[in-house]
């Protein structure tokens, strides 16, 4: 699973399609490749063969649903696109909510051993420690609602979701780091983090158990959205 962001990788041969090109020879034939592709606009019906990804996406993943042989997920905010021999045992995954839950395609990815790699972007990006916080007892839901066609008419689905800023989430380089469990280099001109996703939801867990909002800004700092994932255990 690769969370990327083109501008701080380029230049690149090829430009994004050169870098999808790359990703996928370095797995090889027998290695599936998965990227995000969900679409930010919950007030609209998805279909998985014309919506565009989220715009803080970038041009990476809206364009790696569009190639050939690549799979897409039917719902928008499991949001994932595949290639590879596990492509549609990953993006066929049942329906779940909260999207991140156990079943989803992400916790796919991380019953198959996967790894996560972060080109370009840190932890505040990887959707895998989602997972984790639904594993680990995070406490906190945020309203959430998407929206589907019911006998041609769009009906809105309202659901909780484990959402913050993510910004916590950097916290995951010291922990993997302290334990050796995440290599690290230059792709480009980008920095890359590279790790098990067992390894990332076991150590996250951990951290967890410990503390369950450990990943929420602290109230002074003011941060909004983790002041209403707060407020929500509260409530």
């Amino acid at each position: 699973m690769v969370h990327t962001s083109f501008r701080a990788v380029r230049p690149v041969e090829g430009g994004p399609l050169g870098l999808i090109s790359a990703l996928r020879e370095a797995l090889g034939p027998d290695g599936t490749l998965v990227l995000p592709s969900g679409s930010g606009n919950d007030d609209e019906p998805f279909d998985p063969r014309t919506t565009p990804v989220r715009d803080d996406l970038g041009i990476v993943p809206e364009l790696f649903w569009r190639q050939p042989g690549v799979l897409r997920g039917l719902h928008h905010f499991d949001g994932f696109a595949a290639v590879g021999p596990r492509a549609a045992e990953i993006v066929n995954a049942p329906l779940k909510l909260p999207p991140s839950a156990p079943g989803s395609p992400i916790s796919v990815v991380h019953d198959l051993d996967g790894q996560v790699l972060l080109l370009g972007v840190g932890h505040d990006s990887n959707t895998m420690l989602h997972l984790a916080e639904l594993m680990g007892g995070a406490p906190y839901r945020v309203p959430h609602h998407y929206t589907v066609l019911q006998d041609g008419k769009p009906i809105r689905i309202d659901y909780l979701e484990n959402d913050h800023c993510c910004e916590g989430f950097s916290k995951m380089d010291a922990w993997l780091q302290a334990a050796g469990l995440q290599s690290e280099g230059r792709v480009g001109h980008a920095q890359a983090r590279l790790a098990r996703a067992q390894d990332l939801v076991r150590i996250a867990v951990k951290h967890l158990a410990t503390d369950p909002l450990v990943f929420l800004h602290p109230v002074e700092t003011g941060c909004e959205e983790c002041g209403v994932a707060r407020a929500s255990v509260r409530g």
